[in-house]
């Protein structure tokens, strides 16, 4: 029975590049995301056709029990989950508090800090009857520094590091590492930045600071460093971890 990596949020881009690399390493990837049967099942047959285990499911993290039943099905039907990847994006735009509905500031809290409580809770009992496991936390900058048009965003992520900071001081001693990862910059990656973009400025972004310039994260170089993570011993575990391109200006620099 192989060890399985749950991820919350399995795009083209940190997400599922992070599932390429624990595949890679003998893990089976269980992929989640909100939509795109499509793409989740490319993703799932690159793995695949490269030797690896993995399986795709559609879900969506704000509505209720989804989480909590795709987390004990993994559990019964492939195997325990030993490392979860928490990468769900909560980014609703820049908004104006006066533009900044009721229900858009809470949508930004229940993917960004309500959806990893849910996802925690249901799989640090299991992880805690085994002694051992691994939650691995996409954050980003707005976890510490709000910037004016970032109300939810800025909200969202700063509780989620706050989650991660609670999550670690009850469960660390029991043998569960919670990483909180701060990705302080661009990621060349498609179905974000790209969206964001849209398909020609993503473009000119890549050949301007992209590509060879390394201006740009790289998804599949972020996935090492997750991996990493997931093989510290507990000796000399990160906690927080703050990455960025080697051209980009630290956030406190800004």
């Amino acid at each position: 029975m192989k060890p399985v990596c749950l991820v919350m949020g399995a795009g083209a881009g940190i997400g599922g590049n992070v599932a390429k690399r624990f595949a890679r390493e003998g893990y089976h990837a269980a992929l989640c995301r909100r939509s795109d049967q499509d793409g989740l099942n490319k993703l799932v047959g690159d793995i695949e056709e490269k030797g690896g285990s993995a399986s795709g499911y559609i879900l969506n993290a704000v509505k209720d029990d989804t989480i909590e039943q795709r987390v004990a099905a993994i559990e019964a039907d492939i195997g325990p989950i030993e490392v979860v990847v928490f990468n769900l994006g909560a980014q609703i735009g820049n908004r104006a508090l006066a533009d900044t509905t009721y229900k858009a500031f809470e949508i930004g809290w229940r993917m960004a800090t309500f959806a990893l409580f849910r996802t925690a809770a249901a799989v640090c009992p299991g992880m805690e009857e085994r002694g051992k496991g691994t939650i691995l936390v996409t954050s980003a900058t707005a976890a510490v520094r709000g910037n004016a048009g970032q109300h939810s965003h800025a909200a969202a992520m700063g509780g989620r590091r706050m989650l991660c900071q609670s999550l670690n001081a009850e469960f660390s001693a029991k043998g569960i590492h919670v990483a909180h990862i701060i990705v302080d910059g661009s990621v060349d990656a498609p179905d974000t930045l790209g969206k964001m973009l849209g398909p020609e400025k993503f473009q000119q972004l890549r050949e301007s600071k992209g590509m060879q310039h390394d201006g740009l994260m790289l998804p599949a170089k972020i996935a090492d460093t997750y991996f990493h993570l997931a093989q510290q011993h507990r000796s000399a575990w990160t906690h927080e971890l703050d990455m960025r391109a080697f051209s980009d200006l630290a956030w406190w620099n800004h």
